[in-house]
């Protein structure tokens, strides 16, 4: 052990509560032969291990690991992560006080050692009651740029975007729906490494920053969901963007036909975007390459494999903030649409995104307003005579079951946080009196918000899918269509 090491390890040991413990981190390192060191907010274990040579694991190999007890350390956290494969690097996220702040990242030397340690250690029970969340990690190295304008096309805007930011690898810019000639008015912001990216927002984040004129707003894209390559070897469904608004199912099926007659199964069109299933996947690779960039009524269209979504874990991700439910079951390089809500001022319904952009999903519920005329008779009711369609919200839809199982009503807590930037974040936890006592006293979800709507709403859906596995309440049709509307 070097000095700096064990200045490291000696820093914490002088704040050192609960289970924490020197000797049992001091054998984890003798054991192991990593080192162990602390800095910035974070405690490291290896990066790289003993005897490693070459560069570090490429992107994909790191996971991130969520809701640790606040008193457990390396020395019981390593041996359970060792599971998956080799660790590179364990870096633990730590409090002034020595507790850890409940999250890490683990970086495995293969793709295949994160895969896996997401699929056995993801909601792991690591100690009675207390279930851990591990997903993938990836170094986001794009930003969304909104509030660009229309007219501008992806020359332009790469050429400004380099003037004002340095690393720029390229830019994503997808037309309108109904003018191929225009943009949607945002942009994503490819830069050659996270810190690039990191240092462009830093320098466009606060809001008084013009582009043409314009004040630009600007926020991470999300990272895109990773398909394992076996699955994606098994895909025989092309994703299909940049579609005329005008172009007809019957259109689609008779252009990817032409080059095979009766390859494609059936298409499923919504809005300027279709998936076009195959009976055989080699034919759907072979349509994909040779469509791809072609014309259909006008417009170049842009082709790829669709990314498949495990129908059983759908829901489950959704909560986790990972992808949200549609009626194709599939994850894709979908767009933002015109809904995206920095642009519009518009509040989403907690839809997740995906590499910065809403997966494409069913149209929402109809939902109208109607004149209200003098002398319309109003008879009054109460809002539990009405049926679960009547309600819009996950809040209204909890409230109305448990009154419909003669329970007393939700009990909302509110807790808060601040992240690193110095946002404020808020979750609920909800309590229903009349289960209290069971297995689960109070359900919370582990994912914060930065509005109290979104909060509590996100709570209230937790709860629901939790009441539905564990007592039977409603149906996961129900469950979906709350979180379609």
């Amino acid at each position: 052990m070097n000095e700096e090491n064990i200045d490291g390890t000696n820093g914490c040991s002088k704040v050192r509560t609960g289970t924490q413990n020197e000797a049992a981190l001091l054998a984890l390192m003798e054991k192991t032969g990593y080192n162990m060191v602390q800095e910035n907010g974070q405690r490291k274990f290896g990066g790289p291990p003993p005897g490693w040579e070459g560069p570090p694991p490429p992107r994909g190999c790191e996971v991130f690991v969520g809701k640790i007890p606040r008193d457990m350390y390396e020395d019981e956290l390593v041996p359970v992560f060792e599971r998956a494969g080799k660790i590179y690097e364990f870096r633990l996220m730590m409090e002034f006080s020595g507790e850890n702040r409940g999250y890490a990242f683990v970086m495995y030397t293969t793709k295949e050692e994160a895969q896996l340690a997401i699929r056995i250690l993801n909601n792991y029970e690591i100690r009675p009651g207390k279930f851990i969340g591990v997903c993938v990690s990836l170094d986001n190295c794009r930003l969304f740029i909104g509030a660009i304008p229309k007219e501008k096309k992806k020359e332009e805007i790469l050429d400004e975007m380099k003037k004002v930011t340095e690393g720029v690898v390229d830019v994503i810019v997808y037309p309108s729906a109904t003018d191929k000639t225009k943009n949607r008015g945002f942009a994503f912001v490819e830069y050659e490494s996270h810190r690039a990216a990191a240092m462009a927002r830093r320098k466009l984040i606060p809001g008084t920053f013009q582009l043409w004129g314009h004040t630009i707003q600007v926020d991470w894209a999300d990272p895109e969901k990773e398909v394992d390559e076996e699955t994606m070897q098994r895909v025989k469904v092309l994703y299909v963007r940049n579609l005329m608004i005008s172009t007809a199912e019957e259109t689609i099926k008779a252009e990817f036909n032409k080059f095979k007659p009766g390859a494609v199964e059936r298409v499923k069109k919504l809005r300027d975007y279709a998936f076009v299933h195959f009976f055989n996947r080699e034919d759907a690779v072979a349509a994909m390459s040779v469509m791809n960039g072609k014309c259909i009524d006008g417009a170049s269209i842009e082709v790829t494999l669709a990314k498949p979504v495990n129908k059983e874990n759908t829901w489950k991700q959704h909560l986790n903030g990972q992808i949200s439910p549609n009626s194709e079951n599939l994850i894709v390089f979908a767009n933002k649409e015109e809904s995206h809500p920095k642009t519009l001022g518009k509040q989403p319904a907690l839809p997740a995104r995906l590499n910065g952009q809403h997966s494409p999903g069913p149209p929402e519920i109809d939902r109208c307003t109607y004149p209200f005329f003098p002398g319309t008779k109003l008879t009054p009711i109460s809002m539990y005579s009405l049926k679960s369609n009547h309600f819009n919200s996950a809040v209204m839809h909890l409230d109305y079951y448990c009154n419909k199982n003669n329970w007393a009503p939700p009990e909302y807590y509110l807790y808060s946080t601040t992240s690193q930037d110095g946002k404020v974040l808020l979750v609920y936890k909800i309590v229903i009196p009349a289960i209290a006592n069971g297995a689960q006293s109070y359900f919370m979800p582990d994912k914060l918000c930065t509005t109290l709507e979104d909060a509590k709403e996100l709570a209230a859906q937790f709860t629901l899918l939790h009441l539905d596995r564990e007592h039977n309440l409603f149906s996961l049709d129900l469950c979906r269509r709350i979180w379609r509307k």
